[in-house]
């Protein structure tokens, strides 16, 4: 399916919080062949939205594969403001996408992998260890937490220069399976720095991006083009979702 087809396939909706706010969504429908029985939920870093070419990249690269995409603003960048909301409005904000996502889907079994570039991956794994911890804290605002996976893109482990500000005590609660792509460079957080944080997980997993920074960019004129690090990386998150079983059916 051309870049075109599969643009004009994404449908916009929109999310109502227990605010009474509404947040702008994008589904991204699998493509190629019957759905693989799953649904993404790809939430954007702290300083753009889910327009921006890292998320709509690989929403479009996972949905060629045959898993269902979703992609939303949190309320911060909704109404276009620069600092992002308290911990608790962007976690309530999360969950109700959860929700919403599964009633789009539908009733039958599919599974709910959850995540994000940055920020918004880490807002997910405090959602999942949330519900894991306290299955009753998704009552608080009608949605179920509950999740089979997550895909964290960049995981900001501390802020840049400040090792001794870990972004972790959260994570040994999260019983689902965590798959964490980092960039050999990221300022926020090396690989080298996550494994022994992975270690003290349920069940973690990392696919390192060699020379790759926060966002997987790599340095030299020699680098390969960010299309084609999406690619390899969009093939590691399926083959990792395959053997977790999080795919009804295989995928090319």
């Amino acid at each position: 399916m051309s870049d075109r087809c599969r643009e004009e396939a994404t449908t916009p909706f929109t999310v109502t919080l227990p605010s009474g706010d509404t947040v702008s969504a994008m589904a991204y429908p699998a493509a190629g062949g019957p759905p693989a029985g799953t649904t993404m939920i790809l939430a954007h870093g702290a300083g753009a939205p889910q327009t921006h070419p890292f998320m709509t990249a690989f929403a479009r690269l996972l949905s060629a594969r045959g898993i269902d995409v979703v992609t939303f603003n949190f309320l911060y960048m909704e109404r276009g403001r620069r600092v992002p909301d308290p911990k608790a409005r962007l976690q309530a904000c999360y969950r109700a996408v959860i929700a919403a996502a599964r009633a789009r889907a539908g009733a039958g079994e599919r599974r709910v992998v959850i995540g994000g570039k940055s920020m918004g991956g880490r807002i997910a794994t405090q959602v999942a260890a949330a519900q894991d911890v306290d299955g009753s804290e998704a009552d608080v605002d009608g949605a179920d937490a509950g999740v089979d996976g997550l895909v964290l893109l960049g995981y900001p482990l501390h802020p840049p220069g400040r090792p001794d500000k870990p972004r972790t005590a959260h994570l040994p609660a999260v019983a689902a399976p965590m798959l964490f792509v980092q960039g050999e460079r990221d300022a926020f957080g090396t690989p080298d720095e996550l494994r022994p944080v992975l270690a003290t997980c349920a069940e973690a997993e990392l696919v390192t991006v060699a020379g790759g920074d926060h966002s997987f960019k790599m340095r030299g004129k020699d680098a390969p083009r960010a299309e084609e690090v999406y690619e390899t990386v969009t093939g590691k998150i399926v083959g990792w979702m395959e053997g977790q079983r999080l795919l009804a059916r295989a995928v090319g």
